[in-house]
């Protein structure tokens, strides 16, 4: 029992020590590592190692002030990671910030940190151009895709049993993968982020082959996602994002990408933006997906 109870001991320590001085890790180190997607709709790879997106912008500024607050130079790593090791990689210390696409949820918030939401997204259905499908109800008997690892998989169930419409679910490692499924006609629907769906939609060969449909399946605070257990680390980063906030270039960086051609084949996403968006703006706040569902 004895041993049992400093082992826990051990790793209760453990814990504390790892999870403490983010700021501190990144200085004395040099650098920071930032957690990347490779297909999503507010971080992906153009080729060649290099990310881009709404996200890997906001971590690009964030990064800036840390250099000014820490008055060092920090270079950046990015760590390539899907829906289902984002979090493990976070908590674990591989990532100091994930800039991805990630929802702020309760059970979420158990294991690591959000900064304030940069984005609120609105689930949806994307489907072929000739599909026929409009609505969630219309997928009875069909096959719907989605990525493993994301909470649109809980929003899939839950229509599903409340609605009574029976589907088959196949699972993407990645976003890619999944609007692969897709456009090979693997799959009838492709449930995902608005802005991810956009996105794999706007840079697919021929996007007016596809087209996003339906009701509003859920509403997402996305943000960028850190270790838990940091306050100095935490209000670095939401003091940064605050002021993008502040000054319009938070606003400037959404046009940027949601409005304007983007890379790699220069078409637009043409995602305006949402009164939600901008109220999380005008609001910043840390609160979970739980808190939405409630208005």
């Amino acid at each position: 029992m004895k041993k049992v109870l400093l082992v826990a001991a051990l790793l209760a320590g453990f814990s504390a020590v790892h999870a403490e001085d983010t700021l501190k890790k990144i200085k004395d180190s040099g650098t920071i590592t930032l957690g990347v997607r490779e297909s999503s709709g507010l971080s992906y790879t153009i080729g060649d190692g290099k990310y881009v997106g709404y996200h890997i912008d906001v971590c690009e500024r964030v990064i800036a002030d840390l250099r000014k607050q820490l008055g060092s130079k920090i270079d950046v790593k990015y760590q390539p990671v899907t829906s289902a090791n984002r979090i493990p990689l976070t908590v674990n210390g591989t990532v100091d910030l994930e800039c991805g696409s990630t929802t702020n949820n309760a059970a979420r918030q158990k294991d690591v940190a959000f900064a304030v939401t940069t984005y609120v997204e609105e689930v949806r259905i994307a489907v072929k151009a000739n599909s026929g499908i409009t609505s969630i109800n219309q997928l009875n008997g069909r096959t719907v895709a989605t990525t493993t690892g994301t909470t649109s998989v809980q929003t899939l169930r839950k229509h599903e049993r409340a609605t009574g419409v029976d589907f088959k679910e196949v699972f993407g490692k990645d976003h890619a993968d999944s609007f692969l499924l897709l456009d090979s006609g693997r799959a009838d629907a492709f449930v995902m982020d608005g802005s991810i769906l956009a996105k794999n939609i706007a840079t697919s060969k021929n996007p007016a082959d596809f087209k996003i449909v339906g009701e509003v399946l859920s509403v997402e605070p996305i943000a960028i996602m850190m270790r838990k257990d940091d306050p100095a680390f935490k209000k670095a980063v939401d003091d940064s994002i605050k002021a993008l906030m502040k000054s319009g270039e938070l606003a400037k960086l959404y046009d940027k990408w949601f409005l304007q051609p983007i890379p790699p084949t220069n078409t637009k996403i043409g995602l305006p933006l949402s009164a939600a968006t901008k109220d999380a703006w005008a609001n910043p706040n840390d609160k979970p997906m739980e808190d939405y569902a409630k208005k």
